[in-house]
């Protein structure tokens, strides 16, 4: 445990630096995965010119202010998104860095959370939860934790991991074949990565997980159609909310749980 306040706060510093530098390679993935392009090559180019950007235009969030947002050789806009998922991801990065400090489970929900960036922005910009982001991400979060736990000891959290895993698969599948329309078969492999890391921590911690999921997009979904934002019968991406209710589990679940419990 980490009780300087200073050591505290360059630790957090570290990973916030760490994320702003892992959303930038985020960007590209979100921009390519959909388009079933390589991750790797090319370069990171304008999509517009299609000019390769220059290592100087490619520094997470102060190229994309010094450019105002432009393509240096075209002109072309660049999506304020691409500051935003930087962003983002460097300031959760510091969140689950000061949550877990030097666990060895840290990077397993250091990899859960760029993934769940990435996986959010995507269902919200066309509709779907990448096969080829879960095949990689699941198995690589298992085998982490599988690290931390023959490190420190920590089996009966590794066993629960995996019944949590199958159970909240399990659970939204069920969801999902008595209502195809309000639950996509994405959402239901995406319960299985959060299962996975949700039961690392406790029972607790899955259950509110899910709940805060379903909340969350039950409220914001119904303000949307309240507003005419959405038609009642227009699909709204689910994905974001159930990583916006795992994130809040992991990093408030605790709190909850504990204010929860002496009602």
């Amino acid at each position: 445990m980490i009780d300087d306040p200073g050591l505290r706060a360059l630790w957090g510093a570290l990973f916030a630096v760490l994320g702003l530098a892992v959303g930038s390679f985020l960007n590209v993935v979100i921009w390519r995965v959909p388009r079933r392009e390589s991750v790797v090559r090319p370069a990171s180019h304008c999509p517009g010119c299609e000019a390769p950007i220059a290592p100087r235009d490619n520094i997470p969030l102060l190229s994309w202010l010094v450019l105002r947002g432009r393509c240096r050789n075209c002109g072309t806009p660049i999506s304020g998104r691409y500051p935003l998922v930087e962003m983002g991801t460097g300031v959760l990065f510091a969140a689950i860095a000061l949550r877990f400090e030097m666990d060895w489970a840290l990077p397993a929900f250091l990899l859960l959370t760029a993934s769940l960036v990435t996986i959010s922005i995507i269902d919200l910009e066309h509709y779907i939860v990448p096969n080829r982001i879960l095949v990689v991400v699941a198995p690589a979060t298992g085998a982490m934790l599988l690290v931390a736990a023959a490190i420190d000891g920590e089996w009966g959290s590794l066993g629960r991991s995996a019944v949590a895993a199958a159970a909240a698969f399990t659970g939204l599948l069920v969801v999902h074949l008595i209502s195809p329309r309000g639950m996509g078969m994405g959402d239901v492999k995406l319960a299985f990565l959060l299962g996975l890391a949700l039961g690392w921590l406790s029972w607790g911690h899955v259950a509110l997980g899910l709940f805060l999921g379903f909340l969350y997009g039950a409220v914001v979904g119904g303000a949307l159609v309240v507003t005419g934002v959405r038609g009642r019968r227009q699909a709204v991406p689910f994905a974001p909310f159930l990583a916006a209710g795992t994130l809040t589990a992991i990093l408030a679940g605790q709190p909850i749980l504990d204010w929860y419990t002496r009602l």
